[in-house]
């Protein structure tokens, strides 16, 4: 069994005992996506047909996005494309992009992931949500700790969708964004990463006491 066999949050829900919740928990404070990604961005929507199939929305919309974001959190966040994870038999497979804590042995290392992106393929933001859920229970059984949060996206490049996995509940933030509010998807995934950077110092400080 892979990921990609999940279905949906239920099929997860009811293989893993997970709980299902909604509120709207993500801060989409506008944020200004970097001169240089505009650019690029605007070239490759007025030159190319961005949403023609899966490959050309992850190359030139999703990841464009995620690493742009990234760069400002490069210090201490690792960013990983199709990269391969794996608990056991069942929670294996490769999510489309992980941004991790980086690994004390460098680049080569998968640190703690902290959020997984998937891309909606064909549309389906069921079989996405299922893929994602999946995929976190994987990341926070691999981590070692249910108490880390672990954040997943789920997008067709067009819609955002946010989610967060707490030990057995997993909330599914009410809000989609478009990405025609290019500025608050951009804040929502700062958001996320800041949020574990808040949870890594609390636990860092509580420990010091």
């Amino acid at each position: 069994m892979a990921f990609t066999d999940f279905k949906s949050i239920q099929q997860v829900q009811e293989a893993f005992n997970i709980k299902y919740t909604e509120e709207d928990y993500v801060d989409f404070d506008d944020i200004e996506p970097s001169k240089a990604f505009l650019e690029e961005f605007e070239f490759s929507r007025q030159n190319i047909d961005v949403f023609s199939s899966e490959a050309s929305r992850c190359e030139n919309v999703i990841y464009p996005i995620i690493r742009d974001v990234y760069k400002h959190f490069v210090g201490k966040y690792a960013l990983w494309s199709h990269k391969s994870i794996s608990h056991n038999q069942v929670l294996s497979g490769t999510p489309d992009y992980i941004i991790s804590t980086k690994s004390e042995l460098g680049k080569t290392i998968l640190g703690i992931p902290i959020i997984i992106v998937v891309e909606a393929k064909q549309n389906n933001f069921t079989e996405g949500w299922g893929q994602c859920l999946a995929e976190l229970v994987a990341v926070q059984k691999i981590n070692k700790n249910e108490e880390i949060p672990v954040h997943g996206i789920v997008t067709d490049g067009e819609l955002w969708q946010f989610g967060k996995l707490v030990g057995n509940l997993f909330t599914k933030n009410q809000t989609v964004l478009a990405i025609s509010e290019m500025k608050k998807v951009f804040g929502a995934i700062s958001y996320l990463i800041r949020s574990s950077t808040m949870y890594f110092e609390c636990r860092i400080d509580s420990s010091s006491i």
